[in-house]
């Protein structure tokens, strides 16, 4: 949720908060707030389509500072979108300024954009180091909350509806919670985190021992996220707060003044029929009722996730409207197994697509993903009805058709589509209730007939790069504009780097291997871009941004099919800034083999998978032939070239088919 203009407001009274050195304790964090927190502020760049190696390096350090401090760390993270609808308007506006920040990016300013798969980095890397974890089914907020009260555990969140959940231990702010300035106690030698801890009771005994119990008022009057009563514009216009001359336009004026007003009531039954004493008479009673009925949102209850944490108990309380999901779908999104996009799908069966830094003139990279999403949509809604017969018998009945509401990005504004579900032959025999039973090797064929790729793809290279591999073949023949050899060679290359860099940095036997080593660092100082360049080529960004998208629709069909490819580890596979920079590096005449002639395990990597997403492309893909007849020059300057070609070729280590293709390309 989040109240307009009160965390801004709160965070200039110091008089609220207490400082607080985190050690030795247990604390509940907002997985949302922390992940968008810690790749906003930590300066990886934003403007390449996301660098999830960085970001990976810096989750995993965040924890560490808490492990160091012995602080037990339970992660909540939001499921899909208010399925209320209550938030809507808000959903649209702020898919309308994300737009905005990734074309402000892509012209080269300063705009937050989040990539495509971080929240799958951070999931996978609380899953490596083992951090309890809990995926809700909708927003987080209210289970975060009812958590904190139950345990009395402070929140580590910026969502400033904290500040009016009633919650003994209080909640940090982010904002000031210094994980990388660990200090050590003189006293104990204990070594904790510096934090500030905001806490209800210091705000209340502020505004004149203010009752709790008229917090959600304050906050419904003011507005949050689901909620904005027009008719309160009239009571504002109506009261004069003590000191608050000018309460239209001052936001922090305004709270103020309503923390201070309301605190001369009793209780909020007394400061509802005040409220509605200033309003006109015809809409006395509706205000009343929704100001009753919003206030609700704030109440606390025994919370489903101490027994989620502390016994493995699956989600218990579902919502109404997901009482259709089957068990195992249910269980799969409590543990994250299953991403939000899936519950938007089945319950709203409507989806904002995540704007990409790219060229804002062209079609939304999403495009290039869509045939995915129509199977995925198809797997997901398509059901089975039984109409019965005067006999009683059951008779089977076509499928329905669904569509899906899609809101994505045309030029620089919010566009929706309505996109029709797809049910391919190879899913007839694949229903959502049954996924769980279906032999491995029949979800493996719908993935692979989905990509339109063979099995031979996926066996070519290492298990853990198959889904990326098959990804990057589909890639190259469902792309508008289409890759060149530079990009595919560029992402190639950039999916080894990634192998050889977690090869360096794990348990692999390869690390042994010096070759692989120096290789590596030799690639890492080439990651590094001069400041000149760090401006977004983006043309280049919209081609990796439709290799982005593919590869996230792809990891969300797999995890529904339950994983007949091996789930690969997203920080190793892409890293922006290297993919842009080796495509200046090979559009500067370089070329792979030079690039990674140091290790015969990278070269042999790079071939495998090059071998693996081209062996089914025609021989003139990246350049087909021309119609019309060639002069006499022409042809005498065509054999020249050739003979020049093959004279290249020849000095080249590589029997791959595409190898005159990459001397022609430089």
């Amino acid at each position: 949720m989040g109240i307009h203009g009160l965390w801004s407001y709160v965070a200039s009274n110091s008089e609220f908060f207490s400082d607080l050195k985190l050690s030795r304790m247990k604390i509940i964090i907002d997985g949302n707030s922390l992940y968008h927190r810690l790749y906003f502020t930590s300066g990886i760049n934003q403007q390449h389509g996301g660098e999830y190696d960085a970001f990976a390096d810096i989750v995993h350090r965040f924890f560490d500072a808490l492990f160091v401090c012995n602080v037990k760390p339970y992660v909540v993270l939001d499921g899909g979108c208010d399925y209320t609808n209550k938030k809507f308007e808000t959903l649209k506006q702020r898919a309308q300024e994300r737009i905005r920040a990734a074309h402000c990016s892509s012209m080269g300013s300063h705009g937050c954009v989040l990539p495509l798969l971080a929240r799958e980095v951070f999931i996978q890397v609380l899953s490596r180091l083992q951090i309890p974890f809990v995926q809700c089914l909708s927003e987080a907020d209210w289970e975060i909350a009812c958590l904190a009260s139950q345990w009395a555990y402070p929140v580590l969140t910026m969502d400033s509806d904290f500040c009016i959940f009633n919650l003994s231990a209080g909640f940090c702010p982010l904002v000031n919670f210094d994980w990388n300035r660990i200090k050590k106690c003189k006293q104990t030698s204990q070594l904790y985190i510096p934090a500030k801890c905001f806490l209800l009771d210091k705000l209340c005994r502020y505004f004149d021992k203010l009752n709790k119990d008229l917090l959600p008022l304050f906050a419904v009057m003011i507005g949050n996220d689901y909620i904005n009563i027009n008719a309160m514009d009239t009571f504002f216009s109506r009261v004069t707060f003590p000191g608050s001359s000018n309460l239209k336009r001052d936001t922090h004026a305004r709270i103020h003044g309503l923390l201070h007003w309301l605190s001369t009531f009793g209780n909020p039954k007394e400061a509802i029929e005040k409220v509605v004493e200033c309003l006109h008479e015809r809409d006395r009673d509706a205000v009343r009722e929704c100001l009753c009925s919003s206030m609700k949102e704030y109440k606390l209850s025994a919370s489903q996730l101490a027994d989620y944490f502390t016994s493995g108990v699956s989600l218990s309380s579902v919502p109404r409207v997901m009482d259709v999901l089957p068990p195992w779908v249910v269980k799969a999104l409590g543990k994250a197994e299953l991403a939000p996009y899936i519950i938007d799908v089945l319950v709203l069966q409507r989806v904002f697509l995540i704007p990409q830094v790219e060229n804002s003139r062209l079609s939304s990279s999403h495009m290039c993903s869509l045939p995915i999403r129509q199977v995925l949509y198809g797997l997901l809604l398509r059901a089975k009805r039984q109409s019965s017969t005067a006999s009683g018998e059951g008779v089977a009945i076509k499928d329905k058709v669904h569509q899906v509401e899609e809101f994505s990005r045309q030029d620089v504004a919010l566009k929706k589509s309505l996109i029709q579900a797809v049910v391919p032959a190879s899913t007839e025999s694949v229903l959502l209730e049954n996924i769980v039973t279906v032999p491995a090797s029949v979800c493996r064929q719908v993935l692979l007939e989905t990509l339109g790729v063979t099995s031979s793809v996926a066996k070519t290279v290492p298990s853990h790069l198959s889904l990326a591999a098959s990804v990057t073949s589909y890639w190259l023949t469902h792309s508008n504009p289409k890759p060149s050899l530079l990009h595919l060679q560029a992402v190639l290359l950039g999916i080894v780097y990634g192998e050889l860099c977690r090869i360096t940095k794990t348990a692999d036997p390869a690390a042994s291997h010096e070759d692989v080593k120096t290789t590596c660092w030799a690639l890492q100082k080439l990651h590094r871009i001069p400041r000149w360049s760090l401006n977004v080529d983006v043309d280049v960004a919209h081609i990796f941004s439709q290799w982005q998208t593919s590869l996230q629709m792809s990891f969300y069909l797999n995890q529904v099919l339950r994983c007949p490819l091996q789930e690969p580890e997203i920080q190793w596979l892409y890293s922006g800034t290297f993919m842009h920079q080796m495509f200046r590096q090979l559009n500067s005449k370089a070329t792979p083999e030079s690039l990674l002639s140091g290790s015969a395990l990278a070269s042999g990597l790079y071939e495998n998978l090059l071998t693996a997403v081209t062996s089914e492309l025609p021989l003139d893909f990246f350049h087909p032939k021309k119609r019309g007849k060639k002069s006499a020059a022409q042809k005498k300057d065509s054999k020249s070239k050739m003979s020049k070609n093959e004279s290249k070729k020849s000095l080249q280590n590589t029997d791959n088919r595409f190898a005159l293709l990459s001397l022609d390309e430089d």
